[in-house]
């Protein structure tokens, strides 16, 4: 048999059902059932291997690796200012937040100390970008239960944070801002009253996602109850992010080991959690931590405006070359927990750089939760992990 469905972000199926004879009768066995990888506009592919029992999943498989594309390796072929455009890349939703590891890796290795200005500009950057990333799956996640409208209304959102991030750095999903050192520029003239009227709208417009899907009784009865993580199985597969705060597991970097300027920033910072572990926590979660990045957007912007006129980069030589050493800087990205360990040999390019990705780690937990569940409900779950394809396969 043969299903084209598109579940999970836009995947195609295909099923088969094999059919054993024993004694000369024939003996029906379980069917294997591939969700995906085929697809032609899809911007990446996960594949599921499905064990099915009836309409119940006695076992899955998550089997990625489809459009890996070595960035790993790559990292050690180019200099320390070329890594940033491979590293904004696996998860394109969160660009900012990626460059921004790198660069914080590479500085740390270098004993640089980045300007106030700039520290307080990565933070308002990175919050800004959490954002947009949370709006894309609160708009998404309705749309792949069969609600349309939420994505427009997410789209809209979007764009009103879209334009400030591409007025500030030139570019609209990859912005190559972040520089060893601080930024690629200054604000231009006006910007931080745009950002703070893009904030005001958005954050004045967000009780849309609470009366269209939090208020919807088929969503709740599409994800309440379904699809429950337990903590130990957070912490067996290294889940990280709002999945994790979503079963209980109160963990955020931007808390526990403040980096940028989130220290001074804690009195603003709310560790958004639930104790549930279901589809519909993960969504709760979502939203409330995009109401919390843009509170924390309108303190960076308070902030700055307190700020003296100042630099937002450091000079670098012409040619950067990295101490010989290793390091090991962490973020707390949209997704989840980002990790680069950096070894330098003292050249002017990384001897290794190893990516620990958010949506890798997290996407593992489906071997463990999809078992049991029905395959009604395996759409709702897997569009609740809120992952990005490129970011599991690197």
């Amino acid at each position: 048999m043969e299903d084209s469905t598109t579940p999970g972000g836009g995947t195609g199926a295909t099923g088969t059902a094999t059919v054993v004879g024993v004694g000369g009768a024939a003996e029906a066995t379980d069917m294997v059932l591939n969700i995906g990888p085929q697809h032609p506009s899809t911007h990446g592919v996960l594949r599921l291997r499905l064990v099915l029992d009836g309409e119940r999943i006695s076992r899955a498989e998550p089997i990625v690796g489809y459009m890996h594309r070595g960035a790993e390796k790559l990292f050690e072929a180019r200099d320390y200012r070329q890594i940033i455009v491979l590293a904004n890349r696996h998860d394109w939703l969160s660009a900012f937040s990626n460059e921004l590891g790198v660069v914080m890796a590479v500085e740390r290795m270098l004993g640089m100390e980045v300007p106030e200005r700039a520290v307080w500009l990565r933070t308002l950057l990175a919050e800004l970008n959490r954002a947009l990333n949370h709006l894309m799956f609160l708009g998404s996640y309705p749309l792949e239960l069969g609600g349309i409208t939420p994505m427009f209304y997410a789209f809209t959102e979007r764009e009103d944070l879209q334009a400030v991030l591409e007025e500030v750095s030139g570019g609209r999903i990859h912005y190559m801002f972040n520089r060893v050192g601080g930024l690629k520029e200054d604000l231009p003239a006006g910007w931080t009253d745009r950002a703070r009227s893009a904030v005001a709208g958005v954050r004045g417009r967000l009780g849309r996602f609470d009366d269209l899907v939090l208020g919807n009784e088929i969503f709740r009865a599409r994800t309440r109850g379904v699809g429950v993580l337990s903590p130990e199985a957070v912490h067996a597969y290294g889940v990280s992010g709002p999945i994790a705060r979503a079963c209980g597991v109160d963990l955020d970097l931007r808390r526990d080991e403040p980096y940028l300027a989130y220290g001074e920033l804690a009195d603003t910072l709310r560790v958004v959690t639930r104790t549930e572990g279901d589809c519909l926590a993960r969504f709760e979660v979502l939203l409330e931590q995009t109401r919390n990045s843009l509170e924390l957007a309108d303190a960076c912007l308070d902030r700055l405006a307190g700020l003296p006129p100042g630099p937002v980069n450091q000079r670098l030589p012409k040619v950067l070359k990295a101490p010989e050493g290793e390091t090991y800087a962490w973020t707390e990205n949209p997704l989840g927990l980002n990790g680069y360990y950096l070894v330098s040999k003292g050249e002017k390019t990384p001897y290794r750089l190893k990516l620990r990705s958010a949506s890798f780690n997290n996407i593992q937990a489906l071997e463990h939760l999809l078992p049991g569940t029905l395959v009604a409900d395996m759409v709702a779950i897997l569009g609740s992990f809120f992952f990005v394809v490129g970011d599991i396969d690197k």
